[in-house]
């Protein structure tokens, strides 16, 4: 190992001395400790076997974790000067650690000692890149110190820290770390990946973050075939081609379980019962055989049913086929009869009605609990926003009471540090509640989250990925002739259904803009985050995407399992205080189910959507468009793009002049006199114009003074009904009243959610036309 200074491999004490002068110039006194160390830890290596310092280091128990270098030493002034020696000998390239033996000594200013050493242009310039970065000063300074730490233990320059070397280092920091009972060092190298990355060390094709290039990528047909391990070559061989022509038709995820069922659990079911099989040809014995193994699955559980799997099996015999006839040279050989049974298939349909029918029992029980959901997330949600703020504004130690809640503000050693650097401390406080000092600013920021994902599940009735995949870029606004601003949701959704725009209603637009409040901090733009696609296993390029959260280092999109998760702990949280959440939780998907029920329920489409996506040109409006730089928009309408090439190009006609003018005619029938109908698009009015019960009204919070009129009147109608004994009038009015003080509740909480997006100015624009 050479070092750029010449060859230290055996350099003596006088030269290691003169060198670490000339390099380190310090106080006498530390310059003194540094020699004193050198000769300490010199002398000790002279005592073991080698011709080199490296060779010698390798053979002795420094390397080999049997003692560290504290524990050579009797005084803490010799601990720390055996710790300055093997600084200097780190840095210098003469000796090159092991990661654990780099760890388990304390190198005090280390970093500042190894810069100096290299005296690297590319090193200077990465630092700088760290030093200018938007984090934290506590993780600027491990990213400069995973780097140096990375080039020492691997014995390269930086100009050799390949992202494959990096990732080694990450995670054999993991393992070491863990291994010797320190900080796990959860977030070590993703600033310092993140960095590299944007400053062009990293090759443009790797992945952007370190958590990307940490994640399982996507395996080949041949992969998922070969995971499984089948004897018969050809059966194998046959499998991949299987797999290879499905693959057009199926998300990874699909292609994926598909290769999982049929490789796995049916084809090598069949070799593990019957070695000889060779071929599709499966007799009834051997089908009952295997049929038998379905019973459990592989970590010893019952399976509810084999139906997904008998399923699967069906669709490879009937696949094989019908291809046979078009191309007999390849696939007759495997046409084969179908050895699942006629009574199999039948109970498979029986199985898909017992499914249907628990999800309506289940629909049915979260149905009335979801307005106790909502309210517990919002209290919530406005419970910590308040502590926060009564918090920032508290002193060190004083203490404020709020909701039957007594807290006490703290100023911990690291905010000191970091109002003497002139920056803003964080929000501590100390709780009965907690028995523990907490971060408030986490606690609101969670509290807000789980409240946006609900409410927009609920508000738009959008699936998991679909929320997840919302951008800046989503949200549009459109300008009728008249003034009027409707606001639009774009949702691009899987291969199997079609893009839909939503007319947001005034509760979902207020939702949109807290977010978008929230991660610009008034900034002018939504910051770029990437999203990892669980289905696909692909990280997205960096778009300005609306549920992002910074976690560490690294600024990324809520993934659907701890969205899902997170759901789940709320109503766990919630059933401490209500018996009606035991046992019972919210998934994703069942707010989807229950908006689409409650329009069902009230005689009005699923979607507005279908409708619309033939009525509107998506690239006539605006919106934040001009917000972004002009490769994000490019990233977001490639990705729409690339979802529209997929469906028959007749699901989007061109818009007609006659089409456009009914749209536009659509926005004035909705005005009444109490606010606005959201009824959706191409659909009369379905209730008579009975607007009070109608759950389609929204009513405008300037209306709720002639909501209590009307209130007024109907109590004076109401006492005329019971004084002639109209006991069919008084049930009639009772339900309107009810109707009518739900709205009334629902107006004046909206009037109170009032939230600025700061949008920027636009140029004035012509008229957009179809």
């Amino acid at each position: 190992m050479r070092h750029h200074r010449g060859d230290l491999s055996n350099a003596s004490l006088a030269s290691l001395r003169v060198l670490g002068s000339q390099l380190w110039p310090a106080p006498n006194s530390r310059r003194v400790n540094r020699n004193r160390g050198l000769y300490l830890l010199t002398e000790y290596l002279r005592g073991h076997p080698g011709s080199t310092w490296q060779e010698r280091w390798d053979a002795s128990d420094l390397h080999t974790l049997a003692l560290s270098a504290a524990e050579l030493t009797t005084t803490e002034a010799a601990r720390a000067q055996f710790g300055q020696a093997l600084g200097a000998m780190f840095a210098l390239r003469v000796i090159q650690p092991t990661s654990s033996a780099f760890r388990a000594n304390k190198l005090m200013k280390y970093t500042d000692q190894f810069v100096i050493a290299e005296s690297d242009p590319q090193l200077d310039s990465y630092i700088a890149a760290v030093l200018a970065s938007d984090s934290t000063e506590t993780f600027k300074s491990r990213a400069v110190i995973e780097v140096c730490t990375a080039l020492t233990v691997q014995g390269i320059p930086f100009s050799d820290l390949t992202p494959e070397a990096f990732l080694h280092h990450a995670t054999v920091t993991r393992e070491t770390t863990s291994r010797t009972g320190l900080h796990t060092l959860k977030y070590i190298g993703h600033l310092a990946w993140q960095v590299m990355h944007q400053i062009g060390h990293f090759p443009p094709d790797s992945p952007s973050t370190l958590r990307g290039a940490l994640r399982s990528p996507q395996l080949t047909t041949t992969e998922m075939v070969d995971r499984h391990d089948i004897t018969n070559r050809e059966v194998r061989q046959m499998f991949i081609d299987y797999l290879d022509r499905r693959e057009p038709d199926l998300k990874y995820s699909s292609l994926s379980n598909t290769a999982a069922i049929l490789v796995g659990l049916f084809w090598k079911a069949l070799e593990d019962i019957h070695m000889e099989q060779s071929d599709l040809r499966v007799s009834d014995e051997l089908y009952q055989q295997w049929r038998a193994t379905l019973a459990f699955r592989v970590d010893g559980t019952p399976r509810s049913g084999p139906w997904v799997i008998t399923m699967a099996v069906q669709a490879l015999y009937y696949d094989i086929q019908a291809w046979a006839v078009d191309e007999p040279e390849r696939w007759a050989r495997w046409s084969a009869p179908c050895p699942v049974p006629r009574s199999d298939v039948r109970a498979q349909a029986a199985h898909r009605r017992r499914v249907q029918e628990q999800t309506y029992d289940q629909i049915r029980v979260l149905q009335p609990l979801l307005p106790i959901l909502v309210d517990y997330v919002d209290q919530r949600n406005q419970h910590w926003r308040r502590v926060l703020e009564l918090a920032s504004a508290a002193g060190h130690n004083e203490q404020f009471d709020y909701e039957g809640h007594s807290y006490t503000r703290v100023i911990t050693g690291g905010d000191t540090r970091l109002i003497e650097a002139g920056n803003t401390p964080g929000v501590h406080v100390r709780s009965p509640r907690f028995g523990r000092t907490v971060d408030v600013e986490l606690y609101e920021d969670a509290a807000f989250w789980v409240w946006a994902v609900i409410e927009t599940l609920r508000y738009s009735g959008i699936r998991i990925e679909e929320l997840t995949e919302l951008s800046h870029l989503s949200v549009r606004q459109y300008q009728r002739p008249t003034g009027e601003v409707v606001a639009l949701l774009v949702v691009a959704p899987s291969k199997s259904d079609r893009e839909r725009v939503i007319p947001m209603s005034a509760e979902l637009f207020h939702v949109i803009a807290c977010i978008i409040r929230r991660i610009t901090k008034n900034a002018r733009s939504v910051p770029l985050a990437t999203r990892y696609d669980d289905y696909e296993r692909t990280t997205l390029a960096p778009q300005p995407f609306l549920f992002q959260r910074r976690i560490g280092q690294r600024l990324e999109v809520m993934t659907n399992g701890a969205i899902g998760t997170t759901i789940r702990k709320v109503c766990q949280d919630l059933s401490e205080i209500d018996p009606r959440f035991d046992g019972v939780h919210f998934r994703p998907h069942d707010f989807r189910r229950l908006f689409a029920t409650e329009l069902v329920n009230n005689g009005l489409p699923i979607h507005i959507g279908a409708a619309l996506l033939g009525h509107l040109n998506l690239d006539t409006t605006r919106g934040y468009v001009a917000v972004f730089e002009e490769d994000v928009t490019r990233h977001y309408q490639t990705h729409l793009e690339r979802r529209r090439a997929l469906r028959p190009p007749e699901e989007y006609p061109p818009v007609t002049a006659e089409e456009w003018t009914e749209f536009e005619a659509h926005f004035d029938k909705r005005k009444v006199e109490l606010g606005s109908c959201g009824r959706p698009y191409a659909t009369p009015c379905s209730h008579e114009h009975a607007c009070i019960r109608c759950p389609m009204l929204h009513v405008d919070p300037k209306m709720i003074t002639r909501l209590t009129e009307i209130e007024t009147d109907l109590a004076s109608r109401r006492e005329r009904a019971r004084s002639e004994g109209w006991i069919g009038e008084i049930e009639g009015i009772d339900l309107t009243l009810t109707f009518l003080r739900r709205k009334r509740f629902d107006a004046e909480r909206l009037s109170k959610q009032t939230t600025a997006l700061g949008l920027p100015d636009f140029p004035d624009e012509p008229a957009i036309h179809p």
